[in-house]
């Protein structure tokens, strides 16, 4: 998930931190929003199948405080319909600068346009069971139901309207597909640039080996050099003593 930057909150307190009574809460961070929301699109077909969801809610708080988040279920879904009114606001403007100001929209918008998908299969499937685009619990308006209508319309008509399931299994296969190629794309991306710097790394590692040889090649020289000439002092001063020992020998007889 792309987050960006944390979207403004006023009086430096986040409206969906606390219930009521002015209690001050630390705000939500734009890592744990974006692990919020992840926990939340899991659990949405189950937001879609269970009227009364307060459960779900105190379950998404216990997934919160298993990855090192300590929020209640109030909380949760205070922040949630904080977050789907930032969304709404953005639907209703055709503006895409707008909509890049709210760090979440896309990671919403796939929440919803998953939900709607959902909302095809079944009635393709002919399932009597209907899922609304909102769960009764969220309390969203009826002017951003009616705006997924609408898309909905429009993706319907720009796929055909799908006639059988095995035109939505192909389509989402596709998708699968297109999405596991750009995680390929990137994976292998990292792995040259880790084999690039890899070979750096050895290169680098080599060229100091190969001095660090040369140094003590020259060092081996030269050692080499010095115990000539030592030896050659060596023998140059052997001579001259054996040559004045001759000469004290002959002064004696």
């Amino acid at each position: 998930m792309d987050h960006g930057h944390l979207h403004h909150v006023s009086v430096g307190v986040d409206p969906s931190s606390g219930a009521g009574g002015g209690e001050r809460f630390p705000q939500w961070s734009v890592q744990e929003t974006g692990e919020f929301l992840m926990i939340r699109a899991e659990l949405d077909p189950r937001f879609m199948e269970i009227k009364r969801n307060k459960l779900l809610w105190e379950v998404i708080s216990r997934k919160m405080k298993e990855r090192g988040y300590n929020r209640s279920a109030e909380q949760c879904k205070a922040k949630w319909k904080n977050l789907v009114t930032r969304y709404k606001g953005c639907e209703t403007v055709e503006d895409d600068s707008v909509r890049q100001q709210f760090p979440f929209y896309n990671d919403l918008d796939a929440i919803f346009t998953a939900r709607m998908q959902r909302m095809l299969w079944t009635e393709t499937e002919g399932s009597k069971k209907r899922m609304m685009p909102f769960s009764s619990d969220d309390d969203e308006e009826s002017d951003l139901e009616k705006t997924k209508k609408k898309k909905v319309a429009i993706k319907s008509s720009n796929i055909g309207t799908y006639s059988n399931t095995k035109e939505i299994l192909g389509e989402f296969m596709k998708q699968q597909m297109q999405i596991e190629k750009q995680w390929m794309k990137a994976f292998e991306e990292k792995e040259e640039e880790r084999r690039s710097k890899e070979m750096e790394w050895r290169q680098t590692m080599m060229a100091l080996e190969k001095e660090r040889m040369m140094l003590d090649q020259r060092w081996r020289e030269k050692e080499e050099q010095r115990m000539m000439r030592e030896e050659v002092r060596s023998q140059k001063r052997d001579a001259l003593f054996t040559a004045l020992f001759n000469m004290l020998a002959r002064q004696d007889l």
